[in-house]
């Protein structure tokens, strides 16, 4: 496979996606995030964006994650839209969209964007000097 460089900007494109058991957490993790997270342009799954409203945040939402909105993001990725996942996952909770959280999670590899599973991969991602200043991303050539 060959691969290209791309230019990722200073203001990330984020998705962020919380199961219901980590919702909670992802809420609060954004909350101590907030002036980061608002320097950026965001997106999220239906239920965690409206969650994420409340908090005063400005997010295009997608569809619910059962529904199809993980397969959108996943689709956004692929198309360059998304720099970032934030995906606070419940590996222990079997779901019936399982197979689409997979996708989706083997997408935001393939196309070398970085992936917060939890808390503490979350936090080292946006202590990074790469979110405030561009980064040379290597993806697949299409």
């Amino acid at each position: 496979m060959e691969y290209i460089t791309i230019d990722m900007n200073s203001k990330k494109r984020i998705a962020l996606i919380a199961h219901d058991n980590k919702k909670e957490e992802l809420l609060n993790w954004a909350k101590n995030n907030r002036d980061l997270l608002i320097q950026h342009k965001l997106y999220a799954t239906a239920t965690t964006g409206r969650l994420l409203e409340e908090l005063g945040f400005s997010i295009t939402k997608v569809k619910s994650g059962p529904l199809g909105g993980d397969q959108q993001i996943g689709a956004m990725i692929a198309e360059g839209k998304i720099d970032i996942l934030v995906f606070f996952w419940d590996p222990l909770e079997p779901l019936p969209h399982d197979p689409d959280i997979k996708a989706l999670l083997r997408i935001a590899t393939v196309w070398n964007i970085p992936i917060a599973t939890n808390l503490a991969s979350a936090d080292f991602i946006f202590s990074s000097p790469f979110m405030e200043n561009e980064y040379k991303r290597i993806i697949p050539k299409v």
